[in-house]
C-alpha cells in the first residue's frame, strides 16, 4: 500500500500536492488492532508520510462481527480512498464485493486462489494483491520441527476454522505434511475462540 502511494505524480498533480487516502479495514476492535495500527503508522512515517499532513488514513473496525464488514467496506468505498488494506476472509470478501476499481491489499490470506480473490499468485487479474501464507513448504517444516522437539510423537491435532474458506487448503497441506512424517493428523475444527 505504501509503495502505491509513492509513485510519481503527474506534473499538474505535483503542483496541487494531492493528499493520498488509505482505507484500512480491521475485523477486530481498536484495542486488539492497536499494535497493527502503530506498526502501520510507523512504516508510513519511515516512508515520509505523516498522518493528517500528507496522508489520510481512514480506519474502520469490525469489532469481531463479520456481519459488519459489508457496511464498513461500503463506507470506505464511498470515501473514495486510493487503496484499501485489510486481512481476514470476511473483510477481503466484503471489500471485493464493494469495488472493482480501488486497489485492495490483502495483508494476509491463507488461500487467495481457492477463495476466488485472485486468479493466480503470479497474475492476480483483478484489483486485489497482497500476501499469502499459502505454502506447503512451511506446513512440512512446522511438522518436522514438531516431530524433532517431540521424537515419540505419533498423533498431531490440527486446529482450523472450517467456516473460513481459505483454511481448508492450509488444513489439507498440514495434514499431508503430517502423514508424510508418519504422524496421524487429528482433524480438530474450531469455530470460535470461546
Amino acid at each position: 500500500a505504501i509503495g502505491m502511494l509513492g509513485a510519481p505524480l503527474p506534473a499538474d498533480a505535483q503542483q496541487t500536492a494531492r493528499v493520498g487516502r488509505i482505507g484500512v479495514l480491521y475485523s477486530t476492535t481498536p484495542a486488539s488492532a492497536s499494535q497493527s495500527v502503530e506498526v502501520f503508522s510507523q512504516r508510513l512515517r519511515e516512508h515520509g508520510y505523516l498522518e493528517g499532513q500528507n496522508i489520510i488514513v481512514e480506519r474502520r473496525y469490525g469489532e469481531a462481527k463479520p456481519e459488519r464488514m459489508a457496511e464498513l467496506a461500503a463506507e470506505l468505498v464511498r470515501l473514495n480512498v486510493d487503496v484499501i488494506v485489510t486481512s481476514t476472509y470476511e473483510a477481503i470478501a466484503a471489500v471485493k464485493q464493494q469495488t472493482r476499481t480501488i486497489p485492495i491489499v490483502m495483508v494476509f490470506s491463507s488461500d487467495p486462489i481457492g477463495t476466488g480473490f485472485v486468479a493466480s499468485l503470479a497474475r492476480p487479474g483483478s484489483n486485489i494483491t497482497g500476501l499469502t501464507s499459502n505454502s506447503p513448504e512451511l506446513s512440512a517444516k512446522r511438522m518436522e520441527l514438531l516431530k524433532e522437539v517431540i521424537p515419540g510423537l505419533s498423533r498431531v491435532a490440527i486446529m482450523w476454522n472450517p467456516d473460513v474458506r481459505g483454511n481448508l487448503l492450509e488444513y489439507k497441506e498440514t495434514a499431508e505434511a503430517a502423514r508424510s512424517l508418519r504422524l496421524q493428523p487429528l482433524r480438530t475444527p474450531v469455530r470460535s475462540a470461546h
